[in-house]
């Protein structure tokens, strides 16, 4: 009886291996092709195992874009705007996720009283504007703490302003007199496209470095966020050209050649935030974390040792940002790379990327959480459980410590992408 159940008990696990292994075979794009690990750059064949564990803590964050009133619209009173906040911690809460992550620094302005920029455009519909006794940080913090999220207090370091049609002159001297680049023209490029002009503040000016750093010292001091986040923004994704020559002949001390020049304006930027952050934890005895949200590729291995199997733009050269280094020399506390390709793409694939930033943290203290891209559910090549995969293949990465989605309005929209829906399912 007993060899019986013995053969039973083998021949059992034997089916049930076999079922799992055909279940984690390779994954296949809708032609039924196997889809490579880089596509392309590396013919490996992408596997997803049937069960993956979830990370203990994994962080779970959803970006607010507050920008173009992206994820929330322009408010009345101080009354609607706190409706319609809370309306949004709640869902977020109760989805599952651990942090919202908003932008409260768009456009060289403020979600918040500061004596640094007027309130934002984006909150009550004008610059400068905002609400009689209400401090809509103070605010936004409170709540979601009490719902148990942590916030985290996204700027755009130097955008002034994209897609502008008039001239920079006509578009500033239209900006709040309080507007630092109103008050600095001359701190402030002028990217002209041929269509319309974007401008930002020029990051080879000591006077902007130090700008940046003291609006993150004046919210570290002010309010008990729970991290200053960066996104992707650093020198335009354009190529700018000579646009910075008056910049570049002064301020170079080195004779560094103008990339390597740029790039050092970037890293004294993200050093001296790191110092920032240090001086206000080490006084409040707080612990506010550093966390930047690059594009996803640092650099191409075709084009930099070291460098990913991908082929698309890459922050070393395009934004003249060593996130890479930043990560190496320990100047974040987290990082969270924009991978908003799908697994099959050709030449950003989403495996090759989160293999190579996994390989990339480990052993630096920097977290990794990957940016996830439901704003991209629907297009080609992206099937209803794109996003679901994308998830279960970061929980086999042992350094891959969570995941932030871009963006809340694609998440809790009034019509769900059904991808979104798979992707709950798989959440917990």
């Amino acid at each position: 009886m007993n060899k019986i159940f013995l053969a039973f008990i083998i021949i059992t696990s034997a089916f049930f291996s076999a079922l799992a292994e055909a279940k984690s075979g390779p994954l296949r794009d809708s032609s039924g092709r196997t889809i490579r690990r880089g596509g392309k750059y590396d013919p490996r064949p992408v596997y997803l195992p049937p069960v993956v564990t979830i990370p203990k803590g994994e962080f779970r964050g959803v970006w607010v874009s507050t920008v173009l009133n992206l994820d929330i619209p322009a408010s009345r009173s101080a009354a609607e705007f706190k409706q319609r906040y809370t309306a949004m911690v709640r869902k977020i809460a109760s989805a599952g996720f651990t942090a919202i992550i908003f932008q409260v620094r768009p456009n060289c302005d403020a979600f918040y009283p500061s004596q640094f920029a007027p309130y934002s455009q984006w909150l009550a519909g004008r610059e400068g504007v905002g609400f009689k006794n209400f401090d809509p940080l103070a605010f936004m913090i409170r709540t979601a703490h009490a719902y148990r999220l942590e916030f985290h207090a996204w700027l755009n370091p130097y955008r002034v302003m994209n897609d502008v049609k008039v001239s920079k002159k006509a578009f500033l001297n239209s900006r709040h007199p309080r507007s630092f680049a109103r008050q600095n023209p001359h701190l402030v490029l002028d990217f002209y496209d041929g269509k319309s002009h974007t401008l930002f503040l020029d990051p080879g000016r000591p006077e902007v470095i130090r700008h940046v750093q003291n609006v993150v010292f004046e919210i570290g001091s002010k309010y008990n966020v729970d991290a200053i986040h960066f996104d992707d923004y650093f020198y335009p994704y354009e190529d700018i050209g000579s646009l910075d020559n008056a910049s570049f002949a002064r301020f170079n001390p080195r004779k560094l050649s103008r990339a390597n020049w740029r790039r050092h304006n970037t890293e004294t930027l993200i050093a001296g935030v790191r110092q920032v952050i240090n001086r206000v934890n080490a006084r409040r005895k707080t612990r506010i974390k550093f966390g930047i949200s690059p594009f996803g590729i640092w650099g191409n291995a075709k084009d930099i040792k070291g460098g990913s199997a991908t082929g698309g733009k890459q922050t070393y050269f395009n934004l003249f940002a060593d996130t890479r280094g930043w990560v190496k020399r320990g100047y974040l506390d987290y990082i969270a790379p924009q991978i908003y390709w799908n697994f099959a793409h050709e030449t950003a694939a989403y495996a090759a990327l989160v293999d190579w930033w996994d390989k990339t943290v480990q052993g630096t203290g920097t977290r990794l959480y990957i940016g996830m891209a439901p704003y991209r559910l629907g297009a080609p090549g992206w099937s209803s459980i794109e996003l679901s995969n994308q998830l279960r293949y970061n929980r086999m990465h042992s350094n891959v410590s969570g995941f932030i989605l871009f963006s809340c309005r694609h998440v809790f929209g009034s019509k769900p992408h059904a991808g979104i829906r798979y992707f709950f399912q798989n959440l917990r």
